[in-house]
């Protein structure tokens, strides 16, 4: 069984922070109603959920995924890029002390978890307007004596690495191409997106099953048909908080 560190939106996230996308108005009701069927979509894939303390003060507060890098043997609270979002590690950090030892990514450096994509004992960190080659070096402190290896990636036009790339299967990547290189992944299977969907690289793998955006219906077909088990989510609200499905959500196993 697994467990879901989750948070509920703020009422405030129409005054998220924004990197790469104009800022346009979100549907307050429509984004809780889409969060609350990413809740529901996570509880069918075996996730017990555990509602973090509501920060209605903190607009990007429910984009949990960037306070924390959750491995087998440890915890790591992030220094976000963004300064009003260091804010939101205190209550997350909480949280995860039950799960894991934790440490902490020291100042100056900058990382968001939404830049660190982990693939076994390889931890590819993006280098992001968020995410510094100081944060880089901080997590490869911290992990190396459990036997993790550091990798950066240069990532243009989003966020975070994880808009370019995710993990949906075993050494299997879904990847934009064109904003992130695909020669640096050169020893995994990839799966391009479909270049009319951009932003469809961001998809979250719970065990056998890839949650994944509705609204990208070219690159969920790629999907399935190379045979993975797909299941989709409406996320179009907050996409115009450059948010994504592994954003909302800290997925972790409760014995390590």
């Amino acid at each position: 069984m697994r467990t879901a560190l989750v948070r509920d939106l703020s009422p405030e996230i129409g005054r998220c922070e924004l990197s790469h996308l104009a800022r346009a108005p979100i549907d307050i009701e429509r984004a809780m109603r889409q969060h609350a069927a990413y809740l529901q979509a996570l509880t069918a894939a075996r996730c017990a959920i555990e509602q973090l303390p509501p920060a209605p003060d903190l607009p990007d507060g429910v984009f949990v995924e960037d306070t924390a890098v959750v491995l087998e043997e440890l915890a790591v609270i992030t220094r976000p890029g963004a300064a009003s979002r260091r804010p939101e590690t205190a209550s997350v950090a909480e949280a995860l002390r039950r799960y894991r030892p934790i440490d902490w990514i020291a100042e100056p450096a900058t990382l968001d978890g939404g830049d660190v994509l982990v693939s076994g004992r390889t931890l590819f960190v993006g280098l992001t307007a968020r995410s510094s080659t100081l944060g880089a070096a901080e997590l490869a402190r911290i992990t190396v004596s459990a036997g993790y290896t550091v990798r950066t990636v240069p990532v243009t036009g989003c966020l975070h690495l994880k808009s370019a790339v995710t993990e949906v299967g075993d050494r299997t990547l879904l990847i934009n191409p064109a904003w992130v290189d695909p020669f640096l992944f050169e020893d995994y299977r990839l799966i391009p997106i479909d270049p009319t969907e951009p932003f469809g690289a961001n998809a979250l793998r719970i065990g056998g099953v890839i949650l994944y955006p509705r609204e990208f219906t070219r690159t969920a077909k790629r999907l399935r048909d190379e045979g993975f088990e797909v299941r989709e989510v409406a996320a179009g609200e907050l996409a115009k908080a450059e948010g994504g499905v592994t954003c909302c959500s800290l997925v972790l196993t409760a014995n390590g």
